[in-house]
């Protein structure tokens, strides 16, 4: 078993969340300085120190199982949302001046229940990384929105070259980054495609359905797009990623729980709220259910 790392007393920044896309932040972050990556257990934090292909170049993290936790500044959290409140805990442990969600789906209560008086909140990206066997494959560069409070996390982001900054309607970007999901992640899962091929019959008959369901209910909440627009930005993210694979796409490839209950979920809770039916939503919520291992 490899040994723990030779590491500072306490880091500059942490991330919960040893997937894909935590390594994807972890490998280029730590080309500055040091970085901590917590894995979920202290076997797979040594397999991680071994070295892990991040984007074609070897990479061992300071990786750290969460019995056995270094101090943290700042921590981010990238786990599947269904892991929320557990991360949150292991973030706390940590002793951090904030902890910051960029998870999929809307996660920011959980986190600011256990934070408690640790400022917590959630901001989005929109890089993509995925799983190519045992390496991890950045998928195309996006941008990665933080809450305020969290300007030192977002310069560190912008060192690193990634495309970060404070939005400060960030409840508004948060439901942009929600159409998004409840659009192109549930039919990719669905009918194991690619973001692109959502946008050409027959599937964008239902991707337009899917829009045009939720949109009322988005726009109630506070989201700053019209009808229009929304089903425009749908359609021009899909494109943007079109040889993405869907995060839930490979959740049910790989038999893993996906993240619905977090994204379709929690839209179909806000639908019941305002008195909306949501016909197709329900469908494709019972559908990925159905399929999830």
């Amino acid at each position: 078993m490899t040994p723990n790392p030779v590491s500072p007393a306490r880091y500059p920044l942490a991330i919960v969340g040893a997937g894909a896309l935590g390594l994807n932040f972890a490998a280029r972050l730590a080309a500055l300085g040091p970085v901590a990556v917590i894995a979920r257990s202290a076997a797979r934090a040594a397999e991680l120190r071994a070295g892990v292909e991040v984007g074609g170049v070897r990479f061992r993290p300071d990786a750290f199982g969460p019995d056995a936790l270094p101090g943290a500044d700042w921590v981010i959290v990238l786990v599947k949302a269904g892991d929320t409140a557990e991360a949150a805990r292991t973030a706390l442990a940590m002793g951090p001046c904030g902890v910051v969600s960029l998870q999929n789906g809307l996660t920011g209560d959980v986190l600011r229940a256990v934070c408690g008086d640790v400022p917590a909140g959630q901001g989005i990206t929109t890089e993509g990384a995925f799983r190519d066997g045992l390496r991890v494959q950045p998928s195309g560069a996006g941008e990665t929105l933080l809450p305020p409070g969290f300007e030192a996390v977002a310069s560190m982001l912008q060192r690193a070259g990634f495309k970060a900054r404070i939005e400060p309607d960030i409840v508004a970007a948060r439901l942009v980054k929600l159409l998004m999901n409840l659009a192109i992640n549930p039919l990719a899962a669905i009918f194991r495609v690619t973001n692109g091929a959502l946008v050409a019959p027959p599937h964008r008959r239902l991707l337009d359905a899917l829009v045009d369901e939720a949109w009322p209910v988005l726009r109630a909440e506070g989201l700053p797009l019209d009808a229009a627009a929304a089903r425009e930005r749908v359609v021009a993210v899909a494109l943007a990623t079109g040889a993405n694979r869907a995060s839930m796409l490979q959740d049910v490839e790989a038999g893993r729980r996906t993240e619905i209950d977090a994204i379709t979920g929690v839209f179909l809770d806000m639908a019941r709220r305002h008195g909306a039916d949501a016909p197709t939503h329900r469908a494709v919520f019972t559908l990925v259910k159905r399929l999830e291992g």
